[in-house]
């Protein structure tokens, strides 16, 4: 397996830390860059960010979780396509229901009932798109610079597993133990065969949030709501120590994409980043 490690970012949108945290990860030896689409809370939009760290920063990957429910198909293939194009095939792309709580799960614009239906509906009109076929008498242009552009999901709802299985390239969830991601997997790979088809065994990651202390009381709360009783100790480390220990069960799991998110605000960038290379740059291969 071929391991390695984005760095996913919050709600940062000054282009002074947007540009401190690129610099940071290419210092370090980083993969990638993400950016969390989520409408209501602050943060830049991720297709313009990345497009603006792209033109400073061309070696980097760029990523996104990015809401797929409530989108224009066409217009949401041509900005894939163009953004893929301009980063010469360094796009990243995870496709997200949305949170289902709070403000946000009326900003998205659909039911959460029907986010999943808008996923199975959307996703292979994307596809189709991108790879050049005509949809309703459009045609993309400029394609992906990608020959074979993957679009990964998130999720871990049973639901979201078959569909995975059945319609993406990779699987990137999040608040999942070893356990629970490995249970995952394994569904979503029975749904694949079922399908016909089948999932790069590389294409497997796991998005984990982490702290260097306590976690921030706006946190506990927030992954509180959506962890769905599980322990929170167990997902989300406390500890660079911990996040190694939790990196490594995913890896004996059979993961190995991860996308690393500090909790709360980074004041230096090369600081938090070197501590965390520290900790987990020597299992990159």
């Amino acid at each position: 397996m071929k391991v390695r490690f984005g760095i996913g970012m919050g709600g940062e949108s000054e282009p002074a830390v947007l540009a401190a945290s690129a610099e940071a990860i290419l210092e370090h030896g980083f993969d990638s860059i993400w950016l969390p689409e989520i409408l209501t809370r602050p943060g830049p939009d991720p297709v313009a960010a990345l497009g603006w760290l792209n033109g400073r920063h061309p070696r980097l990957k760029i990523g996104t979780t990015m809401l797929l429910p409530g989108r224009h198909l066409l217009r949401l293939a041509k900005q894939l396509a163009t953004l893929d194009q301009l980063s010469n095939g360094r796009f990243l792309v995870t496709f997200v229901p949305g949170i289902a709580q709070g403000a946000e799960r009326d900003a998205i614009g659909v039911p959460v009932r029907e986010r999943g239906e808008a996923i199975e509906q959307g996703l292979p009109t994307v596809r189709r798109l991108l790879e050049g076929e005509e949809v309703g008498g459009a045609i993309l242009s400029p394609l992906p610079a990608q020959k074979e552009f993957s679009m990964w999901l998130g999720g871990n709802a049973p639901a979201s597993l078959d569909r995975c299985g059945r319609l993406a390239d990779g699987w990137l969830p999040s608040l999942l133990t070893p356990a629970d991601a490995a249970s995952g997997r394994a569904v979503i790979e029975r749904a694949a065969e079922g399908a016909g088809r089948e999932i790069d065994p590389e294409h497997f990651g796991v998005s984990i949030g982490y702290s260097r202390g306590p976690m921030p009381e706006a946190t506990r709360a927030s992954l509180a709501a959506r962890s769905k009783g599980r322990d929170l100790a167990a997902i989300f480390p406390q500890s660079l120590a911990d996040l190694r220990a939790l990196v490594e069960g995913h890896l004996e799991a059979g993961f190995s994409k991860f996308v690393l998110r500090p909790s709360g605000p980074v004041d230096d960038w090369s600081e938090e980043l070197g501590l965390l290379a520290g900790a987990v740059n020597d299992l990159v291969n």
